[in-house]
């Protein structure tokens, strides 16, 4: 039926779905965990100490390396040959990516102060996989135009998150451990200009670098995106290019796996943690409003001001109301929000509390609001 909240079957192979579906389930079963017998053994295992780090530790600081280079790699394809490749195309997102980080921000700081301040980059991140799912549920009657600004909206908000992670959550450094990385950049980089098209070589010289990064201070993670924007992008006679043959191979891998253990071992809350302490802390109340109102208030307003001056158009065949309820699904931050949380708030199980609290508020109220916004405006006009 047109009129169904779930548009026509043919929409359902579309892997977003999948993708957005693996990832909802991952953080249904922590929360179960967390709220069954279970528990006690679901921190044990995660606490479980493999070669001096907790297997936490090798999931949050690991597995997500190899999650960032896919975003690095992502990155690059569009600036390269994507919607960022020219001044045009770039505009509309660029501006809405930044004035969709620079909302919540301001509405964390407005509502947090002292150390908790150290919190104010969590609301500014988009999930890609759950924001794109959530469109892909509505099916093929969602204007394509639509689909592509909000993948690279999201793929330029992933690009602030790594920057705002690199800058401004890096510990005490390490000179020797920077001199031992800056080396296997020059690696890469010559490994690059001399054309090296060899996917191995890339890999191992990576695996050089994240061991470095991992002792330097840096956050690891930013291993994986230096790594991806150092891969060739260029194809080859047969129409091969290194840089699409290692998104193709780790996608899966990265949508099936790595996230939703992510999600498994980041996103679990007890209900009964939940006092009214914590869900109107500043801290909380800070997250959940910064993705559901500052995400889109800040889309809006640079939108506005961006399109009175002249400088942008809405996406073509893109209506007011469906631009809304996309600003709204970049209030769903999930997995990017769950993970500068953990950097902000290391080690302190209330605060940690907060952010979960506040995270999985903001982006559930701002995911069926958008998706709901969208629907309406789609449904055939009687």
């Amino acid at each position: 039926m047109a009129d169904n909240l779930f548009s026509d079957k043919d929409a359902f192979p579309d892997p977003g779905v999948a993708a957005a579906g693996v990832l909802m389930a991952a953080a249904a079963m922590a929360l179960l965990a967390a709220n069954s017998p279970l528990a006690p053994l679901h921190a044990e295992v995660f606490a479980h100490v493999i070669l001096g780090k907790t297997l936490l530790h090798w999931v949050n600081d690991g597995l997500m390396a190899v999650f960032f280079f896919l975003v690095g790699l992502e990155i690059k394809r569009e600036v390269v040959v994507g919607e960022l490749s020219t001044r045009a195309k770039a505009a509309l997102p660029v501006l809405a990516a930044a004035g969709g980080m620079i909302g919540p921000a301001l509405i964390y700081v407005l509502l947090n102060e002292g150390e908790d301040l150290r919190g104010w980059a969590i609301p500014t991140a988009t999930d890609i996989a759950f924001a794109l799912g959530i469109l892909a549920l509505l099916g093929s009657r969602v204007p394509p135009a639509l689909k592509v600004f909000l993948t690279a909206l999201a793929v330029i908000d992933d690009l602030g998150a790594i920057l705002i992670i690199a800058v401004f959550y890096t510990a005490e450094l390490s000179g020797v451990a920077l001199a031992a990385a800056g080396a296997a950049i020059a690696v890469l980089i010559a490994l690059n200009r001399s054309g090296v098209r060899a996917i191995a070589a890339y890999v191992v010289v990576g695996l050089i670098l994240w061991v470095c990064v991992l002792n330097s201070g840096v956050h690891a993670t930013m291993a994986g995106v230096i790594t991806a924007l150092a891969v060739p992008a260029g194809e080859d006679a047969k129409g091969r290019a290194p840089l699409t043959t290692l998104e193709h191979a780790l996608h899966p891998a990265v949508t099936f796996f790595i996230l939703p253990l992510f999600a498994f071992a980041n996103a679990g809350v007890g209900i009964s943690d939940l006092s009214a302490e914590v869900l109107l802390h500043p801290v909380t109340v800070g997250i959940a409003l910064g993705l559901f109102a500052g995400k889109q208030v800040g889309v809006l307003a640079i939108t506005y001001v961006a399109r009175a001056a002249g400088w942008v158009q809405l996406p073509s065949g893109v209506t007011a109301a469906q631009y809304y309820g996309t600003a709204l699904l970049c209030g769903v931050g999930f997995t990017m929000s769950l993970f500068i949380g953990n950097l902000a708030f290391d080690e302190n199980a209330v605060r940690l509390l907060e952010v979960k609290a506040g995270v999985l508020g903001g982006s559930l109220i701002s995911g069926i609001v958008g998706y709901f916004i969208i629907w309406a405006s789609l449904r055939p006009k009687t």
